[in-house]
């Protein structure tokens, strides 16, 4: 008895090993298999950034003035004087007619009220508002005339300056360049990062444009729906891209 276990027992042992090595090598098979499935499905998002600072190329202003009057011809006449004078003051500033735009003339009723404040049908006084806008490739000039603007009220004219708006008439085309540039920085986000997991940057999965960010140049505001600040000659335009690419 003694024999045959001892005949038997390198036959269980080379079993024995054989088997661990099966398990060994199912287990090694089954975990790079897992791993290519992990790295095949494996993604990285990023955003690229593109800014670029630009200066107005139009501007525009408007500013309005009002008469109050309790007789309606002797308040037309008294609008039309100081039209007359805004013109001048316009014109003065070197303005040329045809980048100024007049209003038409618009009427509003103010009634007497009784004594316990409800309005009567007996009329008070009437209002009578007009506007100038002027508009023009010379940001420098619209600064200056609504700057300036305040000589009018000197001359018996209630006048009111409305703050110049700058825009940039080339912004579809920049817009266009800064999404390029945007992609290009997105992609090299995502290099780096591969990188660093021992990875490289596959195919482009999915992209999306952010907003656009128009705001003054030393801004740091921002908002979700996007901006488009007209306060300033100088500004920074700021595009954002959201790219998803594979990683092998």
């Amino acid at each position: 008895m003694t024999n045959e276990s001892t005949g038997h027992r390198p036959g269980l042992v080379l079993l024995g090993v054989a088997l661990a090595l099966g398990l060994i090598i199912s287990t090694a098979i089954a975990m790079r298999t897992v791993e290519r499935i992990k790295i095949t499905n494996r993604t990285i998002t990023v955003k690229g950034y593109a800014e670029k600072e630009i200066v107005s190329d139009w501007a525009q202003w408007q500013g309005s003035f009002k008469v109050k009057t309790i007789n309606l011809v002797a308040g037309y006449g008294k609008l039309e004087d100081d039209l007359e004078k805004v013109m001048v003051y316009l014109r003065s500033e070197g303005v040329s007619k045809g980048n100024i735009v007049v209003s038409s003339v618009s009427t509003t009723t103010q009634h007497k009220l009784d004594e316990e404040g409800r309005r009567t049908n007996e009329i008070d006084a009437y209002f009578l508002y007009q506007s100038v806008t002027v508009a023009s490739s010379d940001t420098a000039l619209i600064d200056r005339i609504a700057r300036g603007s305040t000589v009018l009220i000197k001359q018996g004219v209630e006048f009111s300056s409305n703050h110049p708006e700058y825009l940039y008439t080339k912004l579809d085309e920049l817009k266009i360049e800064l999404l390029g540039q945007a992609t290009k920085d997105a992609r090299e986000r995502a290099e780096q990062l591969a990188v660093n997991s021992r990875g490289k940057v596959g195919r482009l999965r999915s992209a999306s444009q952010g907003v656009f960010q128009i705001t003054p140049r030393h801004s740091t505001e921002v908002s979700s729906r996007g901006m488009y600040s007209t306060s300033t000659v100088e500004k920074k335009i700021t595009a954002v891209v959201t790219i998803v690419y594979t990683i092998r």
